[in-house]
């Protein structure tokens, strides 16, 4: 009986061992990582643009649209290092947004001995749809850089808008976002001209929308070779209330935009050896813009699909392979208009490679293309608009061609001897292959669509080479 009990309570006793749980760790537990800190600054070291009018340029953290702005780096320019902004009367606009941001600081001053002005900044939390203002006014007095710093208590991703009030100019630098976790921003580095390829930040896909980088075989913002040296056609101004003539510099030419026809009015460029001497390939990736308005209607990549027309390039692929960013700059749908596919094919690319020989036999080319009426004849019969009728088809498509030898002092040698080519085609599919056949006067183009062409060529050089037809 004894043995009986002993044994009974030994198993007791080895139950409740093997039912006792384990506490001892197998391995150490490792804490929750904790968002860390960053604080990415804006330099505006990297980007170039020299001029007032609107552009979206690719700085190292995205890219930004300057609306009567420039990067400055004259001696009046109040700056930490060689550039920082210089707005007069518009907006300096992020187009990419922040995430997790806790703080935005800016260093701001005067620009040289401007008056005291105010400006404002605004954000969005809605990716650009709209902006409210944070914070007060801030009144510009500063001779030097100095630093306002503003708290954000969203937790969505916000960009920003440095909005100008008054005429005067103040300098903006080095922007700096600070926050915990993941800010989304890619920290590109400046283009080299090199052609690898357009998945980088803020380039964007054929299917989306994209800006312009602008590099340094663009043409100059002024003076010789500049993209409107003879003159803007329409008195375009970038100025949304003028939706219906928009000017847009987009670096390797410069347009009129027409918001409610969804295609530019005109465009112009220069064109000599240093636009094609690299041969860069054809980009083909067709794109919005993302520069426009936000009250515009944006043309995508896709909005001529099954149209019967052609995405006809205003300022051709061909006269912009300096660089991957000068070719990708013509993809933009701003510059296209619904074209019949055989007469962009066929006429137009004939005279385009012909121009081309003129630059290679030692000239150089001012040109200015654009379009009006409404309703063309493509591959699927005659149609007035496409895409849900949000984009015009022109009746008419025109050029004018400046040709002068290489040389400086561009304005002053064209004389009544200068060879000027007009040519204005009706937008059909069954145009001749010889563009000769459509050449006609510069009067009779700006009789058709109401331009002052080569409008900064004195008035009696005008006189003598709009009124006679090219006939070489």
């Amino acid at each position: 009986m004894k043995i009986r009990k002993l044994l009974i309570y030994s198993s007791l006793v080895l139950l409740i061992a093997s039912c006792k749980k384990d506490t001892t760790p197998t391995h150490p537990i490792d804490p929750p990582e904790l968002p860390k800190p960053f604080a990415i600054v804006e330099d505006f070291e990297t980007g170039t643009k020299g001029g007032y009018l609107i552009l979206d340029v690719q700085l190292k953290t995205g890219i930004w649209s300057f609306n009567d702005a420039l990067l400055g780096n004259l001696a009046a320019d109040v700056k930490a290092d060689t550039k920082a902004v210089r707005l007069r009367t518009g907006d300096l606009t992020m187009k990419f947004d922040v995430k997790n941001l806790e703080q935005i600081s800016i260093k701001h001053a005067k620009y040289g001995n401007d008056a005291t002005s105010t400006w404002q900044l605004m954000m969005s939390d809605d990716g650009g749809t709209t902006f409210t203002q944070l914070g007060t006014d801030i009144t510009e007095t500063n001779t030097t850089l100095t630093t306002d710093s503003f708290k954000i208590t969203t937790t969505k991703p916000v960009r920003f808008r440095i909005q100008k009030t008054g005429t005067t100019r103040i300098n903006i630098d080095d922007i700096t976002f600070k926050g915990h976790g993941e800010s989304g921003i890619i920290i590109s580095t400046p283009d080299d001209g090199s052609d690898d390829g357009d998945n980088g930040p803020g380039t964007g896909t054929a299917t989306g929308e994209r800006g312009v980088i602008v590099g340094n075989d663009a043409p100059p913002a002024s003076g010789d070779n500049s993209n409107i040296l003879f003159g803007n056609p329409s008195n375009a101004q970038p100025a949304i209330i003028m939706p219906d003539n928009y000017l847009i510099d987009q670096g390797y030419y410069v347009e009129s935009y027409s918001s409610s026809r969804g295609t530019p009015n005109w465009v112009s460029w220069h064109l000599d050896a240093t636009n094609t001497t690299n041969a860069a390939p054809r980009k083909d990736i067709f794109a919005g813009f993302i520069g426009l308005p936000n009250t515009f209607y944006h043309v995508e990549s896709n909005s001529y699909y099954n149209s019967g027309f052609d995405r006809g390039h205003n300022c051709p692929s061909a006269d912009r392979t300096s660089s991957a960013d000068a070719n990708a700059a013509t993809f933009l749908m701003t510059n296209m208009i619904p074209q019949a596919p055989n007469n962009n094919q066929g006429t137009w690319a004939k005279l385009e490679e012909y121009l081309r020989t003129q630059v290679d036999a030692g000239n150089e080319i001012y040109i200015v293309m654009g379009s009006y009426g409404v309703g063309g004849t493509g591959k699927n019969g005659a149609i007035n608009k496409i895409n849900n009728d949000k984009v015009t088809v022109p009746s008419n498509v025109w050029k004018v061609a400046v040709i002068v030898p290489k040389g400086d002092g561009d304005v002053s040698r064209v004389s009544a001897s200068t060879r000027v080519i007009a040519v204005n085609t009706p937008n059909i599919n069954t145009t001749n292959i010889d563009w000769k056949q459509y050449r006609v006067t510069v009067r009779d183009i700006e009789t058709a669509t109401g331009y002052n062409l080569l409008s900064n060529l004195p008035q009696n050089v005008q006189d003598a080479i709009e009124t006679k037809k090219d006939n070489l």
